[in-house]
């Protein structure tokens, strides 16, 4: 047997072993989810919203749903999928993606969530160079965004209640969330602040607070944590939360606080996924006792 049939015997032989490896590598799914793209309609720029729905969602045809929206949507949406499907299956998820048309050159330098330095940010930088790259302190742009074209796609295509928004950020996006409390606290009723990076930033927080803060029938519910282990940040935090407190906004129904034991910035992460969707939950609960 010359050598060309002996190798077309051995591919034939092997063929079936070569499509089970194959097809054993398929991509997974989450179960309910779908990327839809979406356009900032001030700015063009483009971005994607993961959505999943409650697993009953098709069945529950009169049925209104809160939501969370959250930010960093690729880092988030399997955290916060598998804490509401065990506490709080009754909610639609939509996270916002980074923007998807950013540079290449400035992707491929700082990856793919170069965007979040400027969306999240709401100052500019004292340093020329830093803030000619980045383009920080646009955050009000993307609440506008969010408030504009993302709640008009949601909130226009499914069952959502719109006076049941929860708002769920981590570090940076924590920061975001503080500053869309502060100045616009009508946009979500309830806040979760996972470590938000405010270091320094509170008297300039606190300095654009939003006169709807003081009025108690748009009173809304705020969650802030923080690793036990972020020395650095936790003063600040500590500091912003005392403020908030201090100043009795009638528009501020709760807030609560809590210290993830033994955890820095990143590993406190999935204890606020399990702690926050547990606390959302209990307010879900007693609002549908009352």
């Amino acid at each position: 047997m010359n050598i060309k049939k002996s190798l077309v015997l051995t591919l034939l032989v092997l063929l079936p072993f070569l499509k089970l490896e194959a097809s054993e590598h398929k991509s997974y799914k989450m179960p309910g989810t779908k990327v839809i793209p979406i356009k900032d309609t001030q700015s063009d720029k483009h971005y994607e919203l993961y959505i999943k729905l409650p697993d009953k969602y098709a069945e529950e045809k009169d049925k209104r749903y809160p939501v969370i929206y959250f930010t960093d949507a690729v880092w988030h949406i399997e955290l916060l999928s598998s804490a509401t499907s065990f506490l709080m299956e009754d909610a639609i998820l939509v996270g916002i993606s980074w923007q998807q048309d950013v540079e290449k050159e400035l992707k491929k330098e700082h990856g793919a969530h170069v965007s979040r330095y400027r969306d999240y940010s709401f100052k500019k930088s004292s340093n020329l160079e830093r803030q000619a790259k980045y383009k920080f302190g646009q955050a009000k742009n993307h609440l506008d965004f969010i408030r504009k074209d993302v709640f008009k796609m949601i909130e226009g295509n499914y069952r959502t209640n719109p006076n049941n928004r929860t708002y769920f950020g981590f570090s940076a996006g924590g920061l975001f969330g503080t500053y869309a409390l502060l100045t616009q606290p009508d946009t979500f009723k309830n806040y979760i602040l996972g470590s938000p990076s405010i270091r320094g930033d509170a008297a300039e927080l606190f300095a654009q607070e939003h006169a709807a803060l003081k009025n108690k029938a748009s009173a809304v519910n705020v969650f802030i944590s923080y690793g036990e282990l972020e020395k650095e940040l936790s003063p600040h935090i500590e500091g912003f939360v005392s403020k908030l407190q201090d100043k009795k906004y009638q528009g501020l129904s709760t807030v609560k606080q809590i210290v993830i034991e033994s955890s820095g910035h990143s590993d406190s992460f999935p204890m606020l996924g399990v702690h926050s969707v547990k606390w959302l939950s209990s307010l879900q609960t007693k609002k549908d006792k009352s």
